[in-house]
């Protein structure tokens, strides 16, 4: 593997550094934008980046399919004051002018499509660079799902790498649960699997199962009996998928029938073939070498105009990776 590719899942850094400072708009806009620069150059230094990919969200796709899909979040933001409406205004228009500056004035690939999401073009990257190393910027947990032996997740906020190997902070070492044991690697395909089960409530995705239990008892079968039985589809799977429940609208629902609506929504391999396709245009015609010179110098008054002093005075050191092009992608 020639290649490290760099993944940032921004509105989740931009959002979760500025949900996480105390203080007026411009303190937390400073501190979000710090955070991703520092997020950024951490993460390109510790594992050598080749370039950096930064994606961006859209208007999901995901609603056309299931009308819930995140209407939690529409409804919070409908209790919002009409201070927090303008400061969630002023940081919309911070973002799009970040994203704006590091289009034009760099040479990191930029990702967005308005039916896209972040996780569709940042799962989609790493599908059509599979000879690549990727690290995804997120503390997303649904990107654990595309970890493997190429492909790991660094949360910018603590400083912690998710491998294939388990959970390691800046230093390399082990981070330890609380029994002080290391914590336990990811299952990518039991996790996927859990939470096509469960559902998502953070996204208002809906239980395919509700309240069914990990383990089997006399009566039902559990979940962990199921998903050991999923390549073979045989008693146990058909035993749990076969369930029906009543919604709680009153309507009668079948477990496999929202287990796969689940997968569409989940599953980052699962998309519709129509939105698929889009994700690999989007990536063929924004994914090619740029040719931006100068970016130390854009990066310096870009800093300065949010007043990024420590940023400014270490500016070569921070704008190196958005001086890196985009490589040929390696061969298997």
């Amino acid at each position: 593997m020639n290649n490290t590719f760099i993944i940032i899942d921004t509105a989740n850094l931009f959002h979760r550094a500025r949900h996480g400072v105390r203080g007026d708009a411009d303190l937390k806009i400073g501190m979000a934008l710090h955070v991703i620069f520092n997020a950024v150059k951490n993460c390109w230094y510790n594992f050598q980046g080749t370039h950096l990919v930064f994606c961006f969200e859209g208007r999901s796709w995901r609603r056309d399919y299931y009308q819930p899909y995140k209407m939690n979040r529409e409804l919070k933001r409908q209790t919002l004051t009409p201070k927090e409406l303008e400061e969630e205004k002023l940081f919309y228009e911070v973002l799009t002018e970040f994203q704006e500056f590091i289009t034009n004035k760099t040479n990191v690939t930029v990702l967005q499509h308005p039916k896209l999401e972040g996780d569709d073009l940042i799962a989609g990257f790493v599908q059509n660079h599979t000879g690549d190393k990727h690290i995804i910027i997120s503390s997303d947990s649904d990107f654990q799902q595309l970890i493997s032996t190429n492909v790991s997740q660094y949360d910018g906020m603590t400083d912690t790498h998710i491998t294939k190997d388990g959970y390691f902070d800046a230093k390399g070492n082990q981070v330890l649960d609380k029994n002080k044991n290391p914590k336990l690697p990811i299952d990518p395909e039991w996790m996927l699997f859990e939470k096509c089960i469960r559902g998502d409530t953070s996204d208002n995705i809906f239980s395919a199962y509700p309240k069914v239990r990990l383990k089997s008892s006399k009566n039902k079968i559990g979940l962990l009996e199921a998903y050991n039985d999923r390549n073979s589809k045989g008693y146990a799977w058909n035993n749990l998928m076969l369930q029906r429940f009543s919604h709680h609208d009153g309507t009668e629902h079948r477990v496999i029938d929202d287990y796969n609506r689940n997968r569409m929504l989940i599953d980052l391999t699962q998309q519709p073939d129509d939105i698929r396709q889009i994700i690999n245009e989007v990536i063929n015609e924004n994914a090619k070498p740029k040719k931006i010179s100068q970016v130390g110098i854009r990066m310096r008054k870009f800093c300065s105009s949010y007043d990024m002093k420590k940023l400014v005075e270490n500016i070569n050191y921070v704008a190196e990776p958005f001086q890196s092009n985009y490589p040929p992608p390696s061969t298997n």
